[in-house]
């Protein structure tokens, strides 16, 4: 028997229908027939029309479409058909636990930010599967006038139970480790507190910058002609921004997010931006000494030094126009400059924050009042300092207390953020956990230190003198770490800084070395900026004989707990590399001495050869006035006598005994003079060449002839061409007396 569909049933044909022709609408990109669908069916605000759970405003937030979204969340917010319609269709999580609002905020959209936000608190305080509210998920992307925009809404106070995830990792923590130091910068200012929250591995943000040299001019390189490039950019420190709802930020951005132009065209729209601001100053004088107030203001303990009078900002401005005049026209806005400028301002931005930082922490401080036991807590039964973590007002809790929470949020915020306690309850429970795990951390000197982050380890003496005396677990100090690592930098750094050399370079570790011993030994990475096994082991000589002369010889003790001196363990740790540098000389000079071999022979029968023979009644040259016979005379000559010094050298480079002494100077200095010999000869010989040849064509091509010379020349100089990176380098360390190391990560 027949039996109608019940009404259920339909509808729920019908709902499926729906979600069918919106996702293909979606699709298709047809917007505004999807404002359309939402505005028909209000049942559909909440339906996920992917297999990842997105609805339509997910995938229009994705899609960066800032008009479509605010249409459709002002089509949730005006046909709901409940109070908590909007907040339920806002609030819809895809299979990742994103809402729209995570995604507007990963994107960086103020715009939808800002009006999704607006309709409730809540939306920012949801958490996806990570934990990650998008006032995290901004931070996290880099996104700062996003994370601005959201600040706005909810403030400082409800800010902070947004900012933290499970794992301790705070919005601080990842500004910093993605290099984002313009939103660390405003993060500072706006969440001081979190200056010195830490993660579940007992790292704060000030662990976290010490780990990042290369955001630090002092461990990066670069070539001379982008040293001087370098050097003409002018970087705009970083100020305090203080937003309010009233403020232009919204418009402005909106206008530059639809600001369409090629990326090559970046620098013009610069070179037009420097323009308008030297018009505006040299209109209104006044301008820059309203900023200094406010920026007083803002920050009125911040001391400000003005080595010139405030009017002559003008003239600054324009010194500034006219260096970025002069690399537009010399670069054209090309993709290097603005590499080196990005890196100019990671350089300058993150020492500001190094400076907010240390203002803010509270490592060193003293707080020995009789209620905390601090003084026996903080050292270690080895002798090392005790990692520490900090509360609220500034008490030190050490690693036997494990980490401790973020502070509690009034009721309110617990409302707007119902996973906050499971997140508390996770940071507690997994305290022991944490607390084994940071036994084994330093102090953020030392990982400066370990780094070659001579900013830091210069500042933090600076404001803290007592961080000399900081100690890992191995009992190593900032010198030892320093030589260990082969950071030239920081050694040399604390050579000429006022401190206790007497008790700061005599330290030992628990295994009884010394930095010379450390300076000996030879790591599992090869640290030295330099190719070549025989030029890498040229500079570990140089890095342990620059400590060994930096102080008296009775600053170091002579043996070890294993009763081994440096020299023992600079020998048994350096063997493989004086095989390998003995293997790349003797191929290096095997393939040059054949080269200097065939010089040499040629060069020979070409001095003994007269071009146009010679006068049968005296025996002198035909040829003997013409300027070319005598070019062609000095140049043979000179071919064959440097041919055979770059024999002979190479000769002795495989004849030598390889031992480690020899690396320091002896076999350098021969590989050096024996492909300075070659080059020398292989130039003579082009030029002998060229000479005796010029007698045949100067009748007929005269001039014309010096071309044909050129191209003919073309692939021998392409050979040693080839040979000149190998010989700068050369050059460059044999005549270097302090070596320079390649920066990479070490972790803590």
């Amino acid at each position: 028997m027949y039996s109608p569909p019940d009404e259920s049933s339909s509808n729920m044909i019908g709902l499926e229908d729906i979600k069918k022709n919106l996702f293909k609408t979606a699709m298709r990109g047809d917007w505004t027939q999807v404002i359309n669908i939402y505005k028909q069916h209000p049942e559909i605000h909440s339906a996920k029309i992917t297999k990842t759970g997105d609805t339509a405003l997910h995938i229009a937030a994705m899609d960066g479409q800032a008009g479509v979204v605010q249409e459709l969340v002002k089509v949730i917010g005006n046909e709901g058909i409940s109070g908590g319609h909007a907040l339920e269709a806002l609030a819809t999580e895809n299979e990742r636990g994103n809402t729209p609002l995570h995604l507007a905020a990963a994107l960086g959209s103020v715009p939808m930010c800002q009006c999704i936000a607006n309709v409730d608190l809540k939306l920012i305080g949801c958490r996806n599967h990570d934990s990650e509210t998008p006032f995290f998920l901004a931070v996290l992307h880099g996104r700062k006038d996003a994370f601005l925009c959201l600040h706005s809404i909810c403030g400082s106070k409800q800010g902070y139970s947004f900012c933290r995830r499970n794992d301790g990792e705070t919005i601080l923590h990842c500004a910093i480790a993605g290099e984002y130091f313009d939103l660390a910068y405003q993060i500072i200012h706006l969440y001081e507190k979190l200056v010195n929250y830490v993660n579940e591995q007992g790292f704060s943000p000030l662990h976290i910058l010490a780990s990042k040299p290369s955001a630090f001019r002092s461990g990066s390189h670069s070539r001379r002609f982008n040293k001087i490039i370098y050097l003409c950019i002018f970087v705009d420190e970083l100020v305090p921004h203080r937003f309010s709802d009233e403020h232009p930020l919204y418009q402005e951005l909106e206008y530059l997010e639809s600001a369409k132009y090629p990326e090559n065209y970046q620098a013009c729209v610069n070179f037009a931006w420097l323009v308008n601001k030297i018009f505006c100053l040299l209109a209104l004088g006044a301008g820059k000494k309203d900023t200094g107030q406010q920026s007083d203001m803002e920050d009125p303990n911040r001391k400000k030094l003005h080595l010139f009078p405030a009017n002559y900002n003008t003239f600054f401005e324009a010194v500034k126009f006219m260096s970025k005049a002069m690399l537009i026209v010399l670069g054209l806005g090309s993709r290097e400059i603005v590499k080196i400028e990005e890196r100019k301002k990671k350089h300058v931005w993150s020492n500001q924050v190094l400076d907010e930082l240390l203002q803010r922490t509270s490592t060193y401080e003293y707080d020995d009042n009789g209620s905390h036991p601090q003084h026996l807590l903080s050292i270690k039964d080895d002798g090392s300092t005790r990692p520490y973590s900090f509360a609220d007002g500034g008490d030190v809790f050490f690693s036997n207390y494990g980490i401790l929470s973020p502070p509690e949020v009034d009721s309110s915020d617990d409302q707007a953020n119902p996973d906050q306690d499971h997140k508390g309850n996770n940071a507690a429970n997994g305290e022991n956990t944490s607390s084994r795990g940071m036994g084994k951390k330093e102090t953020p000197i030392l990982i400066a230190a370990k780094n070659g982050v001579a900013e830091m380890v210069e500042k933090i003496l600076q404001l803290f003198p007592v961080a000399i005396h900081d100690l890992n677990s191995d009992k190593k100090n900032i010198v030892l770490l320093a030589v260990e690592n082969r950071q030239p930098h920081v050694y040399k750094l604390l050579l000429n800084m006022k401190i206790m050399k007497d008790s700061i370079f005599r330290k030992i570790d628990k295994d009884g070395n010394s930095a010379l011993h450390l300076a000996a030994k030879l790591g599992e990475h090869r640290p030295w900026l330099i190719p070549g096994a025989a030029l890498q082991m040229q500079w570990e000589i140089k890095w342990y004989e620059y400590v060994k002369k930096s102080m008296p010889l009775h600053f170091f003790v002579r043996y070890n707990k294993e009763g081994k001196t440096p020299r023992e363990i600079f020998t048994e740790t350096h063997k493989d590399l004086v095989k390998s540098g003995g293997d790349w000389l003797t191929n290096t000079s095997e393939s040059c001495s054949v080269v200097a071999a065939l010089i040499a022979t040629v060069a020979f029968a070409t001095a003994t050869t007269v071009p146009g023979g010679v006068k049968q009644d005296i025996g002198t040259p035909t040829l003997e006035n013409e300027p070319a016979f005598d070019v062609f005379a000095i140049s043979s000559l000179i071919a064959l006598c440097f041919s055979v010094t770059s024999v002979v050298m190479f000769l002795a480079i495989l004849t030598s005994r390889y031992q480690e002494r020899d690396f320091g100077k002896n076999l350098p200095k021969k590989l050096l003079l024996g492909l300075t010999s070659l080059f020398i000869a292989i130039t003579s010989m082009l030029i002998s060449f060229c000479s005796g040849h010029f007698f045949v064509l100067k009748d007929k091509l005269k001039y014309a002839a010096f071309p044909v010379y050129a191209i003919t020349c073309l692939p021998v100089t392409i050979f040693a061409v080839a040979q000149f990176p190998l010989y700068f380098d050369l050059i460059w360390a044999t005549f270097r007396n302090i070596p320079q190391r390649s920066y990479k990560v070490i972790p803590p």
